[in-house]
């Protein structure tokens, strides 16, 4: 490896570590902003949907920790590694990324305000990234009951939302197109809270009930939430809500009964019943339980 890389990745790890301290999970990154780790089920004849259930690095942003010690495993991993990302959605800060982008021909930043007049909104003074190309990131918290699916222009052209499931790269981070950096000023800032009216933005509306999938009643209103969670993801997001609203489920007692109307809701959505089923038993296993 050139000395220059060597570099790199030892800046790259230091940032990391320094961005675990803020509460923050990463992943290494490779020049491409790609996780650095390929996945470990790349040969599988079939593989099944595992986010990191298996217990090998590889997983994405499944991987993404804020311990020191395993972030120091995940970069002695991949020696090639130049940058980090940063997971959002995840506790303490439950980070959303608003990228504002430059390259797609439009204003995404008059796009913003424009938002902003039109819904009474303000962004607080917070972390600002700039990308090499010039660009933005904005962070911004939400609230642990929110979830934000990740969007490519949906919000305004120009502007893609970066939330459960995605990760944003971290200050300092190189890459083909140049450095990361923290614009001035903003770099010791925390995220700061999403503006209650954007937020309402940012999640799509669920889809009105499906009277063929019943939630049993010992599951009560916080099961036909998660079905209804599940029933309103794009494509895209399906696996990544599944996930999530099975790991809910089985934190909160309530798997083994939420198990069938879970895989209707996936099926509906357009997954197979053998993706949905290996999906809720990856979140079974995760949260401790068998599937």
């Amino acid at each position: 490896m050139a000395t220059t890389d060597r570099q790199a990745t030892t800046l790259a790890l230091a940032h990391a570590l320094s961005a675990a301290e803020r509460g923050l999970a990463v992943i290494p990154l490779s020049r491409s902003k790609l996780p650095a780790l390929r996945s470990p089920h790349r040969d599988d004849p079939t593989p099944s949907p595992c986010h990191g259930a298996c217990g090998r690095p590889g997983h994405g942003v499944y991987d993404a920790s804020s311990d020191p010690d395993r972030i120091r495993e995940l970069f002695a991993a991949a020696p090639w590694a130049t940058g980090y990302g940063i997971a959002c959605g995840l506790p303490p800060h439950h980070l959303i990324g608003l990228d504002l982008d430059v390259k797609t021909g439009t204003d995404s930043s008059a796009a913003l305000r424009e938002l902003a007049l039109r819904h009474l909104f303000t962004i607080p003074p917070t972390v600002v990234v700039v990308t090499p190309s010039g660009g933005r990131h904005v962070w911004l918290s939400g609230p642990p009951e929110a979830v934000v699916p990740n969007s490519a222009g949906r919000l305004a052209p120009g502007i893609d939302i970066r939330g459960a499931g995605g990760y944003l790269v971290g200050p300092g981070s190189r890459t083909d197109r140049g450095v990361y950096t923290a614009a001035p000023g903003t770099a010791h800032l925390p995220p700061a809270p999403c503006p209650r009216s954007l937020l309402r933005l940012l999640i799509p509306p669920p889809r009105a009930p499906h009277p063929h999938h019943p939630v049993p009643p010992a599951a009560g209103d916080h099961g036909q939430g998660l079905v209804q969670f599940v029933l309103a993801a794009h494509e895209g997001q399906r696996n990544t809500r599944l996930f999530w609203a099975a790991c809910r489920a089985y934190e909160d007692g309530i798997g083994p009964a939420l198990l069938d109307p879970l895989v209707d809701a996936a099926v509906d959505t357009g997954l197979s019943e053998r993706e949905a089923r290996a999906t809720i038993a990856s979140a079974a296993r995760m949260t401790g339980h068998r599937p």
